[in-house]
C-alpha cells in the first residue's frame, strides 16, 4: 500500500539520521547517558553476561548501529515488524537517559526535555504500531487457527467416514448372519 511505503521511512528517518550523527560523535550522547548507565551497571552488578560491555562508549555505539541498521530495513520495508520492534526497545533507553526532564531545575530546560521526552513517546507509539502491522495480511497466530480449525473439521469428516463404513460393515455382517 502506498501509505505504508511513505509512512515508513518517515518514522525511520529520525533514527537513521540520528544513529548516524551518533556514530559520528558518540561522546556528546555518552555524557548525557553515563548517569543512566553508571545507575543501570551498579543495580545490574554482576547479574550482567561478561559479554555485555559496560563502557558507555561501546554502548552508545552499538545503540546507534541498531539504529542506523533496524532504521534502513524499516525505510526499506525488510522485516518491517522486526526492525519497528527493535527500534522500540531501543528508544526506551535513549529517551529515559536522554531526556529525564524531572532532573532539571531551569524552566526552560525542563520544558525542552519533556517536549523531546514526549516526541520520543510518540515515535515508540508510532513504532509499536509498525510493529503489529501486518500489511493486511493475516497475522501468524491467525493463519494457525485457521489451519488447526480446518484440520479438526479434516478429522471430523474422516472420522463420520470411518463412522459410515463401520455401521456399513455391521448391518452386512448382521444380515449374513442367521437367527
Amino acid at each position: 500500500m502506498i501509505l505504508r511505503r511513505l509512512a515508513r521511512p518517515l518514522l525511520a528517518s529520525v533514527f537513521v539520521a540520528g544513529g548516524l550523527d551518533t556514530l559520528r560523535d558518540p561522546e556528546s550522547r555518552v555524557k548525557l547517558a553515563q548517569p543512566a548507565l553508571d545507575k543501570f551497571v551498579e543495580q545490574a552488578g554482576d547479574k550482567l553476561p561478561s559479554v555485555v560491555s559496560s563502557d558507555p562508549v561501546t554502548l552508545v555505539k552499538v545503540d546507534a548501529a541498531i539504529k542506523v541498521v533496524a532504521g534502513a530495513a524499516l525505510a526499506l520495508g525488510k522485516f518491517p515488524r522486526l526492525s519497528a520492534l527493535l527500534l522500540a526497545v531501543s528508544l526506551l533507553p535513549t529517551t529515559v537517559a536522554g531526556h529525564p526532564f524531572w532532573r532539571y531545575e531551569d524552566p526552560s530546560e525542563r520544558a525542552a526535555h519533556r517536549t523531546h521526552f514526549l516526541k520520543n513517546l510518540s515515535l515508540l507509539g508510532g513504532l509499536l504500531l509498525a510493529s503489529v502491522d501486518t500489511a493486511g495480511k493475516p497475522s501468524l497466530r491467525y493463519r494457525a487457527q485457521q489451519a488447526a480449525h480446518e484440520g479438526t473439521l479434516h478429522a471430523q469428516k474422516a472420522a463420520l467416514e470411518a463412522q459410515k463404513k463401520a455401521y456399513k460393515v455391521s448391518t452386512a455382517v448382521a444380515g449374513a448372519l442367521p437367527l
